[in-house]
């Protein structure tokens, strides 16, 4: 269980997975964590099919019950003042994973993560990319590597049309931050997504 956990959730621009994670806001508080949200820039910009910046913005805050985090500035005390029990980064984009993975800190959320590295904590994260097993592989294979960081079990959600393409089942999203914060990987890692 996440009783008293303080946890922090990273959302990066995979707009399309909005949906299937902000749910998850009420599952990670039924199990007793405090869900602290963090954005990119291109979350709070960014209009798309799926929605505005403030729309979501307006839902996640709401789920959360916190202010989101949208500042490097607002991040950087993950570190020493204000720590979580485990980051969270659902989803994650290929752009995102590989500053992560080569230590770019260019984002509020990649901020957070560092911070909480830092501090000898876990990073989740819920991949949702179109080549993970393309240019983005060597930084998939890195991050897999690391200490401290572990992954939302994850599969190809197209293999015939988008075979490079890798995106966690974020259902998984609680039992994967529990297992985390016992600094274990929640398994199977490697998940057959059901065909829609």
């Amino acid at each position: 269980m996440l009783q008293g956990k303080r946890i922090g959730l990273g959302i990066t621009a995979s707009h399309c997975t909005y949906e299937e994670v902000i749910p998850m806001i009420d599952s990670l508080k039924d199990a007793g964590g405090t869900v602290v949200p963090v954005i990119t820039h291109s979350v709070l910009t960014a209009a798309t099919r799926f929605g505005t910046g403030e729309e979501w913005i307006e839902r996640i805050e709401k789920a959360t019950g916190e202010k989101v985090i949208s500042t490097i500035v607002g991040a950087e005390p993950f570190g020493p003042s204000t720590p979580v029990d485990c980051m969270i980064i659902a989803p994650i984009t290929g752009n995102s994973l590989s500053k992560f993975a080569n230590a770019a800190t260019d984002s509020p959320v990649l901020m957070a993560a560092k911070a909480t590295l830092r501090n000898g904590s876990p990073v989740l994260l819920g991949i949702s990319t179109n080549d993970a097993l393309g240019l983005n592989g060597p930084n998939l294979m890195k991050l897999l590597n690391m200490k401290n960081v572990f992954f939302i079990p994850f599969g190809q959600d197209d293999p015939f049309k988008k075979p490079n393409s890798l995106i966690s089942d974020f259902t998984r999203m609680v039992p994967a931050a529990e297992a985390a914060i016992r600094k274990e990987q929640l398994q199977p890692l490697l998940i057959i997504h059901e065909e829609n």
